[in-house]
């Protein structure tokens, strides 16, 4: 991946589209080129900051408090969007061509392509403020509304329809992408070339060794990042050229490994080991229940532990250990972004911050006396504590009678490169 050139073009593309979009169809390129040097990197924004929200951050509901969704259901919800979106693209590019003459344009299956990769960079870019509460939901919907004028400016360059058809062509394109999206999930596997084409989204590129970044950066540790999926492409690439079945599994694995955990391949910890660092007491109460459990697919693996404590007076609290594996390097990802902010409404507050080398949220609901503490360590482990409380200064206190240092001591318990 040349991370340089990525750069630029998406600057170019969402600063100065009308010039851009005539360099853009003047250009040399092949559907899978588009797919592993620009679209596989940015469609990847809004599924990963999908899962640190959903999974790491949470999601506040009106009357209903705040969720997360378990690591592991995280994990496949954000695998499962990326493949869709990246199979999107593909099924949206073959309308667009097909309706060019409809609109006195120019059948292109490569042109087609173009406007639509390109045309979606400012909704992937504005993917990333889903983390922002309510303002991140208008900047995305901004960045929807600017992809569709970007289609606008593009059809005109690229499939050759005349300016004055090119806001019909664009709104025909629009409400189809809406019913194609609604039933892409079920279709997209009998889609006939998707799948070659999604292979060859994974090939490797070349990279720009000119352009580096300073390596503690959150730039620099995006450069590695990428470097490292460049490598896993390789291998995968070598795998699909071998016809070796179980080689093709391995190096899939890697891809999966790069993407996730920075490049290297994570057994999380058993369940028993992470059994033991439930305490028995929590916050004054006794432990009424434990469970844990690891699982895993296509080489991630995820472990939790369950405790709730509770006494005869009907106080109740919940604490949840989870071992990331596989997926450590997105807690990494959401501490190298900086993922920091405040909320406070109606007797709630929220705060997400960045305190020594550990990444917190924390929610208190003044009103209802309940809260959430959640604290990641060693950019692998989260723990969570959960419910009634004096103020959330208990709830921090609850967390820290774990092992917080014996688990950050586990950090590369498990870890091969």
């Amino acid at each position: 991946m040349d991370l340089n050139k990525l750069m630029a073009r998406a600057k170019a593309i969402l600063l100065s589209p009308k010039s851009e979009w005539a360099v853009i169809a003047g250009e040399p390129t092949t559907v899978a080129d588009l797919y592993k040097g620009y679209a596989i990197w940015l469609a990847a924004l809004p599924a990963i900051f999908a899962f640190l929200k959903s999974s790491v951050i949470g999601t506040s509901v009106l009357f209903a408090g705040t969720f997360r969704i378990g690591i592991g259901a995280g994990l496949t919800t954000m695998v499962l969007t990326y493949v869709m979106a990246l199979a999107m693209l593909y099924v949206l590019a073959l309308i667009v061509d097909a309706l060019a003459p409809s609109f006195g344009g120019q059948k292109s299956n490569i042109q087609a392509f173009k406007v639509v990769v390109y045309a979606y960079t400012a909704s992937w870019v504005a993917g990333i403020a889903v983390i922002v509460p309510v303002l991140g939901l208008l900047l995305m919907i901004a960045g929807g509304v600017y992809s569709i004028y970007l289609m606008y400016l593009g059809l005109p360059q690229t499939m050759k329809c005349p300016p004055e058809k090119a806001a019909g062509y664009t709104a025909v394109i629009v409400i189809i992408a809406i019913v194609v999206g609604a039933v892409i999930g079920v279709v997209v596997g009998g889609i006939a070339g998707v799948g070659s084409v999604m292979s060859g989204a994974t090939y490797s590129s070349s990279s720009d060794d000119d352009v580096k970044f300073d390596e503690n950066s959150a730039l620099g540790k995006m450069q590695k990042w990428g470097e490292q999926m460049e490598a896993a492409n390789k291998q995968l690439e070598a795998a699909q050229k071998s016809g070796d079945q179980g080689a093709q599994e391995e190096a899939l694995k890697a891809v999966f490994g790069a993407a996730f955990s920075g490049g290297q391949q994570v057994e999380s910890l058993a369940p028993d080991r992470l059994k033991a660092f439930v305490p028995a007491k929590l916050a004054g109460l006794d432990r009424s229940s434990i469970s844990a459990e690891r699982n895993g697919a296509l080489g991630l693996q995820v472990s939790t532990a369950t405790a709730t404590y509770s006494n005869d007076s009907g106080r109740e609290v919940r604490l949840e250990i989870t071992d990331a594996g596989n997926a450590k390097g997105l807690l990494g990802l959401a501490s190298w972004v900086g993922v920091e902010g405040e909320k406070e409404e109606n007797g709630r507050h929220e705060k997400t911050f960045r305190e020594r080398d550990r990444l917190i949220h924390q929610e208190w609901d003044s009103d209802a006396a309940y809260g959430e503490y959640t604290v990641v360590v060693g950019d692998r482990f989260t723990v969570k504590v959960e419910g009634g409380a004096g103020s959330v200064a208990d709830l921090r206190n609850a967390a820290e009678q774990v092992d917080l240092d014996g688990l950050a001591d586990l950090r590369t318990e498990g870890v091969k490169n």
